[in-house]
């Protein structure tokens, strides 16, 4: 009988740390996936002020939620090379849209949209084109610093603003595009990439 039985207990013992050590891999895959997954929610929450980061939804580039929210806002975090967080209201969701997909688009209302985070290092866009993202002598090319963006349903409005980046005030970014919008720096901008000639 034992030895019916022997090679039974050790097949259980063989069974039993096979399965400790797929439970260990997968409990420690899902702590680096929790910490990835937190490491991304702050990523995203650096994006908005501390009132909107309490209660804003956050998602990642895929749209998958990371966070649920209360708030009127999204955030998304930075997820790759050339990305900046970024939280936004529903309008700005529509813009975002429009933007991607290369559609019109008009706002219906003012829209707030925050990146308190500023530009990543590797980001930043030409002033003039929106899908222009080569530092070039004549593209106006900004990494900006921390900073919202205002969606305005009227374009006369954007006239009171000058269309360059200047010396920190307000600026229209993208002026004459579907997705033209108000720049409003609050903070530091870093030194600027060299353009090509």
């Amino acid at each position: 009988m034992k030895s019916e039985t022997f090679p039974i207990s050790i097949r259980s013992r063989q069974v039993s740390t096979a399965m400790l050590g797929t439970a260990m891999l997968i409990i420690g895959g899902a702590s680096a996936v929790a910490q990835d997954k937190q490491a991304l929610i702050e990523s995203a929450l650096s994006a908005a002020p501390p009132m909107v980061a309490e209660t804003a939804t956050v998602k990642d580039s895929k749209g998958n939620v990371l966070r649920e929210g209360s708030g009127a806002y999204t955030c998304f975090p930075r997820e790759g090379a050339g990305q900046s967080p970024l939280c936004v209201d529903e309008v700005w969701a529509g813009w975002l849209d429009a933007y991607v997909n290369k559609k019109p688009f008009t706002p219906s209302k003012v829209g707030v949209s925050y990146m308190l985070a500023g530009d990543a290092p590797d980001a930043g866009v030409s002033n003039i084109d929106p899908y222009d993202m080569e530092p070039k002598a004549d593209n106006q090319f900004i990494v900006e610093g921390p900073h919202l963006m205002i969606l305005v349903p009227d374009p006369a409005l954007l006239e009171a603003f000058p269309a360059e980046p200047g010396g920190g005030e307000p600026y229209v970014m993208w002026k004459g595009t579907p997705y033209a919008h108000i720049m409003v720096p609050t903070g530091a901008r870093p030194e600027q990439p060299a353009v090509s000639q």
